[in-house]
């Protein structure tokens, strides 16, 4: 236990070397978040757009995510392997991509080309690919993958469970779009997603690596001069659906794939997540002695795992878990899900779950922070969500503290995720 608290007082220090500054472009200024490490001579950059990410296809399905893609293709001057050939040739690497909230733009270099990779990327953003060829080829690419996953029946339930939960909203498609949504993309729908998207008042700057505060603020300043103000808008807030509802889709396959979820009332910078953070590992998280493993697989050998976790965030809250079985035992299985949550709301936890909950959690913690990027992802989350830098650390030493009687407490308040919706695909 004494080399896991060394540990722990370690990676505090090392989480607590990030910093939150700034960089003012036209007026506004964009958080800059930065942690040096000169271990090794790399420095990553990410620039984060909030309130852009597939949340925002309102209209067309998988619009960002696309948007991403054509990113991705280069610059309209170099074509794509004109401006990966210049990349390549520095060992620069620029990329695009979404989550559900956010759109990133991330590039990582050697320290000494740090001002190249900044320079490229100020390329891209001043001459996207906006070309007919690039936009027929991302269509044509996403629509082969949409067609490949048609096959892939844990992306169809993990789908159709979306659309139980958040039925008419952004959330209930899938983040790559449809077929016939992609399709009806234009050359016209991508440049005003970037250019509503892709602005100082909505970005983010993440830097770690070897470089100094100076060095780092030189650079990423002739890239977000590049970007438009523009104007940041509140992030919508989406409730799961709280009525039951069951979805069976037949497919031919051997198994059945079930796909369970409910709302989970919880903020995202609740107080109290410390404690759902240790309910859920223990009902459907932590793998092997979890309620859900121990009585599907362990007690009654319906399925080879079984898993629920929550998420929180600023667009939605939900309970979301899963598990393949036969055809036959379908049924079993689905009541066995049911039952387990049950029994978790009315009885809560024992005191060995807890210790061990604790044990596990602490003493890995040093596994979720070993590299500059773990670091710097988990810095961004905490401020992203509201919190002061050391929050994970502080987080640490609620679950250490955490007793019995207020995380059952805590447990048998969220009668919520008792009303599971499940989306299966059966033969």
């Amino acid at each position: 236990m004494k080399k896991i608290a060394l540990a722990l007082l370690m990676i505090g220090q090392i989480i607590m070397a990030a910093q939150i500054d700034s960089i003012e472009i036209k007026g506004i200024k964009v958080p800059l978040i930065f942690e040096q490490d000169a271990r090794l001579p790399l420095v990553n950059t990410q620039i984060v757009f909030t309130n852009s990410g597939s949340i925002t296809d309102t209209k067309k399905a998988g619009l960002a995510k696309f948007c991403a893609k054509i990113l991705n293709e280069g610059t309209k001057k170099l074509g794509s392997n004109g401006f990966a050939d210049k990349l390549e040739s520095r060992a620069i690497h620029i990329s695009a991509s979404t989550g559900t909230e956010t759109f990133v733009l991330e590039t990582s270099s050697l320290k000494d080309e740090f001002a190249n990779a900044s320079k490229f990327l100020s390329q891209l953003l001043q001459d996207p690919n906006y070309s007919d060829s690039s936009l027929s080829k991302v269509q044509t690419m996403t629509i082969g993958s949409l067609s490949r996953k048609e096959n892939d029946f844990d992306y169809v339930a993990s789908n159709e469970l979306k659309k139980l939960l958040f039925s008419n909203t952004p959330l209930a498609q899938p983040s790559s779009g449809t077929v016939q949504s992609v399709k009806s993309i234009t050359l016209d729908d991508v440049k005003a997603f970037i250019k509503e998207h892709l602005v100082l008042s909505r970005a983010i700057v993440v830097v770690g690596g070897d470089a100094n505060l100076a060095m780092v603020k030189k650079n990423i300043a002739k890239v977000l001069n590049t970007l438009p103000k523009g104007k940041s808008e509140p992030l919508e807030h989406f409730t799961a659906n709280d009525k039951p509802k069951d979805s069976i889709l037949k497919r031919d396959t051997k198994q059945a794939y079930i796909y369970f979820g409910s709302p989970y009332n919880m903020a995202v910078n609740d107080a109290d997540y410390y404690k759902a953070r240790v309910a859920t590992f223990i009902l459907g998280t932590g793998g092997f002695g979890s309620r859900l493993m121990e009585e599907i697989r362990v007690k009654r050998g319906l399925a080879y795992s079984a898993y629920a976790h929550v998420h929180v965030s600023k667009s939605s809250s939900y309970l979301t878990g899963y598990l393949q079985t036969k055809i036959e035992t379908m049924d079993e299985a689905k009541k066995t899900v049911i039952q387990v949550i049950s029994k978790f709301v009315k009885d809560g936890v024992t005191e060995d779950e807890l210790d061990q909950t604790k044990k596990f959690l602490l003493g890995s913690e040093p596994l979720r922070v070993e590299t500059m990027s773990q670091r710097l992802q988990r810095t961004f989350m905490d401020y992203y969500k509201g919190f002061p830098l050391n929050h994970s650390e502080q987080e640490l030493k609620k679950i250490k503290k955490l007793k019995l009687k207020d995380l059952n407490a805590f447990i048998k308040k969220h009668t919520e995720i008792l009303e599971q919706s499940f989306a299966i695909v059966t033969k």
